[in-house]
């Protein structure tokens, strides 16, 4: 669906909208790098990651994003790059002159921020003293470390490579390294899981000291081994209790939720992130990486690139599989399925700066979300209430035609 900016009105949710208007400014920019090669692929996992071979096309692959890179230059020329976030699959199984090299391609092309956040994902399997420190010095200043459980019997049922010592050597590590700000990625709700168990990990988790904290429920996704031979997951009373008590240890040692599982001590939340809950702009390179990026006209564009990296890399295939300008009547769910994620929602300002629509075209689904305790009646900004996030995916059907 393309879209029609030079209609009178709109239909939205029932209320009537103004057209769409020109950006007044656009928002900040990231950028997003897939690497899609993992040590082994586990059971639980629907990102587009792939097993790795002995030796890594690496060269070909920094070369392939570089090129990617520049057919979506024209799209962000005089902007700069407000945060890099390198995702996978594991982007810490390259080595640091491949990520120094791209690195340096991507200033050449976008100026960076002089407080650019530049996170990388690694796995504690991955972990080497030596390679970490030449990130550091790359100018990579957060990690995201892969953590999941530190029990043993937990990581062999999740697939995982690394042992629980490992992983608690991993933080270690990185602040060695010379990381100061790094997140531990950790989950609950996992097979045959008690609530001592999870608050176990937990503390575990906090006792490294990390900076930020992704604490978030296994869910089994379709196209994993784990959908198709499901484990047998906590009862839902169980998994109440782990949320509960979980978010209450995590309040108590300093790490406050500001993301429906993101919890960060102060000053620490991942920018990248934050870009994406406020329905800021990306680039996205990389085998199935995906972009949003706005245009002062006022249209907004989602792209998706080539998913198998083999395709990818073949000269004779296009780096992106498709594009989508989103519609006035689809902005509602798109803008608030991201900011109402956000604890404390997003300021009201923020949705005709961002969409070039106005406030008007969520009147009625507003309406109806205050009305039934979801959405908090705050003129000024647009929150869900605990019970909102609770039942987030109940609070956005308001925003849908």
């Amino acid at each position: 669906m393309t879209t029609d900016s030079s209609a009178s009105s709109l239909i939205i949710g029932g209320a009537a909208s103004s057209p769409r208007a020109p950006l007044p400014t656009l928002p900040p920019l990231a950028l997003y790098i897939h690497i899609p090669w993992c040590v082994r692929k586990c059971p639980y996992c629907d990102f587009n990651s792939h097993t790795a071979s002995p030796v890594l096309p690496e060269q070909e692959y920094v070369d392939a994003l570089l090129a990617d890179l520049d057919q979506d230059l024209h799209a962000v020329y005089g902007r700069e790059l407000t945060s890099i976030f390198f995702g996978g699959g594991t982007p810490s199984l390259f080595s640091a002159d491949a990520l120094g090299r791209l690195l340096q391609g991507v200033e050449q092309r976008i100026p960076f921020a002089a407080d650019i956040e530049i996170t990388l994902e690694a796995n504690p399997g991955t972990f080497e003293q030596e390679k970490f420190v030449a990130y550091r010095k790359l100018g990579i200043n957060r990690l995201s470390i892969g953590i999941q459980s530190f029990q043993q019997e937990k990581l062999e049922a999740l697939g995982r490579i690394h042992n629980g010592d490992e992983a608690v050597r991993a933080a270690g590590m990185a602040r060695q390294a010379g990381f100061d700000n790094f997140n531990l990625d950790l989950m609950h709700g996992l097979p045959d899981q008690s609530l001592d168990d999870a608050l176990s990990d937990l503390r575990q988790a906090i006792a490294l000291k990390p900076t930020h904290i992704s604490w978030y429920q296994l869910t089994l996704e379709p196209n994993t081994v784990f959908w198709n031979q499901p484990p047998v997951l906590p009862e839902d009373d169980t998994l109440w209790d782990i949320q509960e008590a979980g978010q209450a240890l995590l309040a108590e040692h300093g790490y406050a939720q500001y993301e429906v599982s993101a919890y960060a001590q102060p000053d620490r939340p991942a920018r990248h992130n934050l870009n994406y809950w406020s329905f800021g702009d990306f680039i996205g390179i990389g085998a199935g990486a995906h972009g949003k990026l706005s245009h002062p006209d006022g249209r907004i564009v989602r792209t998706w690139k080539t998913r198998l990296p083999k395709d990818y890399l073949n000269p004779a295939k296009s780096f992106q599989a498709g594009e989508k300008s989103l519609s006035n009547d689809e902005m509602p769910f798109e803008f608030l399925m991201n900011a109402l994620r956000l604890t404390a929602g997003v300021e009201s300002r923020l949705y005709p700066e961002r969409t070039g629509l106005s406030l008007d075209s969520l009147a009625e689904g507003r309406r109806e979300a205050e009305q039934s305790g979801l959405l908090q009646v705050e003129p000024s900004r647009l929150a869900a209430t605990e019970r909102g996030q609770l039942f987030l995916n109940d609070l956005l059907q308001q925003f849908l035609n």
